[in-house]
């Protein structure tokens, strides 16, 4: 295994801790304590001890007969005890909040549910008016901008099947239907998507992708604003600029 460049602040047993974990993940299959040591590049002795504090924090089971180590599921058990998306939205909070002081919007993020998009966090806007969009409102994907900012993440083979169910997408012409993916497509290219809304009169959209293709987390930033407002008030370049800032930081503080 590979060493990692040593940095500022050492921490050799964690470090030993950590490159055991790793290797037993990266092989999928027990191995002694002989074996792990050459697999990352240290003495049998010099893990002996290391070995005995994982077995007895339980994140190590040994073999009764071999004596070999595994991973227990004491890893994915932690994992799990949050959701990506509580994750995500405690991160997302305070650029949330820096986000709507900026641009005096309301912002809000939202996910994919059973092929719907979901609004999952709202940042409410200082300005006395603004729009709302309130947590927990479904949309149709194909009828919204922060939905084919969604879609953007996924390949074409998926995003497909996602419409492919989608009751608005079903019943619409050839020429309809490839108008929609060529948008999804543009966003991709563009890292972002300005619409007037579908299914709000009076409204823009504006939207952008949060994580990545290959990570668990596909979400979507977007804030709506009064189309009166972008004409008379607030720059749409301004907007998008800050949008983009917020996307950066929430994107780098979740590892994307």
């Amino acid at each position: 295994m590979a060493k990692i460049n040593s940095t500022k602040y050492n921490a050799p047993a964690l470090d030993k801790g950590l490159d055991i974990i790793e290797y037993l993940s990266q092989e999928g299959i027990p191995l002694t304590q002989v074996e792990i040591a050459q697999g990352i590049d240290r003495t049998p002795s010099e893990i002996y001890r290391m070995l005995i504090c994982l077995e007895e924090r339980g994140y190590l089971i040994r073999g009764t007969n071999a004596g070999k180590y595994r991973l227990s599921l004491k890893m994915y058990n932690l994992s799990h005890t949050h959701t990506p998306f509580d994750e995500l939205k405690r991160v997302a909070r305070y650029p949330m909040q820096h986000l709507s002081e900026t641009t005096r919007q309301s912002c809000h993020l939202s996910i994919m549910n059973n092929d719907q998009l979901l609004v999952i966090y709202q940042m409410r806007s200082p300005s006395p008016v603004s729009l709302s969009i309130e947590e927990g409102t479904h949309f149709p994907l194909s009828m919204t901008t922060s939905g084919s900012a969604l879609l953007s993440m996924f390949s074409k083979e998926k995003r497909l099947s996602i419409l492919s169910r989608d009751k608005h997408f079903k019943t619409w012409d050839k020429k309809q239907k490839e108008a929609l993916l060529s948008t999804i497509e543009n966003i991709e290219k563009d890292g972002y998507r300005c619409s007037k809304s579908k299914l709000t009169g009076g409204v823009t959209d504006i939207a952008v992708p949060l994580g990545s293709k290959n990570s668990n987390i596909n979400a979507v930033l977007a804030i709506s604003i009064f189309s009166s407002s972008l004409e008379e008030d607030t720059s749409i370049d301004t907007i998008i600029d800050a949008l983009k800032k917020t996307q950066l930081k929430i994107n780098q503080l979740i590892g994307s």
